[in-house]
């Protein structure tokens, strides 16, 4: 990239341009913690969408979700996960703002899609146990073998969720 840069004289004069722009008016939205450039972003805004809620931990995990064209409901970044060996804890994620949302009672279901590590693991336990008492259904992401992965390069922890989240093959 530097060399692209530096065969025209423009370039990186355009780049920063760019980038100061995008630092001065690209904010958080204020319900999902996504990118938006107004008070709230284009997905928040869009009317069309279920009545689902995705529970990611930054605002980029929002990012192949979307195009993905998997899931059409609606988005929470949490801004992190639990981590203690970060002196990461619940009062610095944006639980809060999470639970004023299911205040409103507008999802029928809360959909975790953290990562599966320790922390991102905790962080999912954490929140089923926070939400458990609410009248919402809690459900976390598939987890197994990737599309296109042999079972020589699956980890022992991937093919014990892949065998356990097991389904019946065919139409019978």
């Amino acid at each position: 990239m530097a060399l692209w840069l530096l065969e025209d004289g423009e370039r990186p004069s355009a780049l920063a341009e760019v980038l100061a722009a995008a630092r001065d008016g690209v904010r958080q939205c204020v319900a999902c913690g996504f990118f938006a450039v107004e008070e709230r972003c284009v997905i928040c805004l869009d009317d069309g969408r279920e009545d689902l809620l995705c529970v990611v931990e930054r605002a980029t995990d929002i990012l192949p979700i979307e195009r993905s064209g998997a899931f059409r409901g609606f988005y929470h970044a949490l801004g992190g996960r639990l981590s203690p060996l970060e002196h990461v804890g619940p009062e610095d994620l944006r639980l809060a703002e999470l639970m004023s949302r299911l205040e409103l009672g507008k999802f029928t279901e809360v959909i975790l899609a953290l990562s599966t590590d320790v922390e991102g693991e905790a962080t999912a336990n954490y929140l089923a146990e926070l939400l458990a008492p609410r009248d919402v259904r809690v459900s976390r992401l598939a987890q197994g073998m990737p599309a296109g992965g042999g079972l020589e390069h699956a980890d022992e922890l991937t093919l014990a969720r892949a065998m356990s989240g097991r389904h019946r093959a065919g139409g019978g």
